[in-house]
Order: structure tokens, then C-alpha cells, then sequence
């Protein structure tokens, strides 16, 4: 799978260098919006998902229109992901290790999508699109929160992957001056884990977001 999505995104950057030199018009954009995050352990035959933090993404993207109904998107995004975990996860309700103290899991991506849109005209309105398409994300920076205590993640000690891909979908309405509302998901293919502990216990670790924002296109 991993090779099929990194295989894709090779193709998607190949087409987008050459759609560059058509004639039709290329539109840049900017986005911002709210990211709600969370991430599925999973080890043998158990997972399981922690908690939804709210968090961020900003970003800007370039569309290249094929036709007036299909465009390629590709786009460059950083996005606060991680999970939260409830204290109650644990069965710590009772326990003075944990008593009523969430922790907060948060991953600083710089994420690469590459979306394919189909645009459907609405009268003088606006279009509405749907599309989807991989994206690869690499790990700026993460750390660990439990109440007021903070801890950076060292990638390299902690047996976690940096680098994350997986597939986009999304949603939204555009008006004609180029303002745009849209919602996006993320699924996460790549498994974080990546040490001898966690392919022993067939363990991974995937990232999942659900999207909502604000775009501007020009």
C-alpha cells in the first residue's frame, strides 16, 4: 500500500509539471481552518481510537483545470494532528496516577496533498466541488502534555515515524469572487510505530482528521 500511495503521489507530480504549460487558467489559493485529530492504536486484533482534540491547519494551494469540470489541486499544509487521552482510557478514574488529568498527544505536520476536484457549476452562484487524492506528511515536531507538564517526542527514541501518508477527501462550495467554505477527512495508511516492540506485537499507530475552513482562491 505504502508503495501504491508514494507511487501515486510520483504520478499527480509528474501530471501536475506537465499541466503547467496548458492554456488553461492556474489559480492559486490560500486556507485556514479548524482540524479536529485524533489516532487508532491497534495491536493483533484489538484497536481502538483515543479521543478528538481540536486543533489547526493552514495553507495554500495551486489548481490546474483540466476542464470546467475536472482540476488538479496540489497544495502544501502544516496541521497540528495528535489525539487526547482521557484518563478514563486508561481506568484511572480512582488512581492518583491520573486523577482527572487529560494528556494530549501533538504532531506538527508539513503535509504535501495532491487532489484530484470535479466541479459542478451552480448558475451564477458559485460550483461545488468534491475530489480526493494521497497526501504525504513529515513530522516537524511533537511533544506530550498531561496538565501543565510538557514534553518534547525525540523521534529518533521514542520508535516514531517522522514521515505519514494516506488518502484526502473533500467537500465544499466556492463562490464566484473565490471565497470558499469546505470540509475535508484525512485517513492515515502509514503506521507511526516503528520499532522491534511494535512489530513483535503486530502494533500500529494511524493518524485520522476531520477538516473544516475558510479558503480564498485568486
Amino acid at each position: 500500500m505504502k508503495k501504491l500511495v508514494l507511487s501515486l503521489l510520483t504520478v499527480a507530480a509528474l501530471s501536475t509539471a506537465a499541466l503547467a504549460q496548458s492554456s488553461k487558467p492556474v489559480k492559486f489559493g490560500l486556507k485556514a481552518g479548524v482540524a479536529f485529530p485524533n489516532m487508532t492504536f491497534s495491536a493483533g486484533n484489538t484497536s481502538f481510537s483515543y479521543d478528538t482534540k481540536t486543533s489547526y491547519y493552514v495553507g495554500g494551494t495551486v489548481e490546474f483545470e483540466l476542464s470546467d469540470l475536472v482540476s488538479i489541486q496540489p497544495g502544501l499544509t502544516f496541521i497540528d494532528k495528535g489525539t487526547k487521552i482521557n484518563s478514563s482510557g486508561f481506568g484511572f478514574d480512582n488512581d492518583d496516577f491520573f486523577t482527572d488529568v487529560d494528556a494530549t498527544l501533538n504532531f506538527k505536520y508539513l503535509e504535501l496533498p495532491v487532489n484530484a476536484l470535479v466541479n459542478f457549476k451552480m448558475a451564477n452562484a458559485g460550483k461545488l466541488f468534491v475530489g480526493a487524492g494521497p497526501y504525504f506528511a513529515y513530522a516537524l515536531s511533537a511533544n506530550a502534555k498531561m496538565g501543565s507538564e510538557k514534553e518534547k517526542i525525540e523521534f529518533k527514541d521514542s520508535g516514531l515515524n517522522r514521515s505519514d501518508y494516506g488518502l484526502n477527501f473533500l467537500a465544499g462550495f466556492q463562490l464566484n469572487n473565490g471565497l470558499n467554505i469546505h470540509a475535508g477527512y484525512g485517513l492515515g495508511l502509514g503506521n507511526l510505530a516503528n520499532n522491534e516492540e511494535a512489530q513483535d506485537f503486530d502494533t500500529s499507530i494511524k493518524n485520522k482528521v476531520f477538516t473544516v475552513g475558510l479558503g480564498f482562491s485568486f
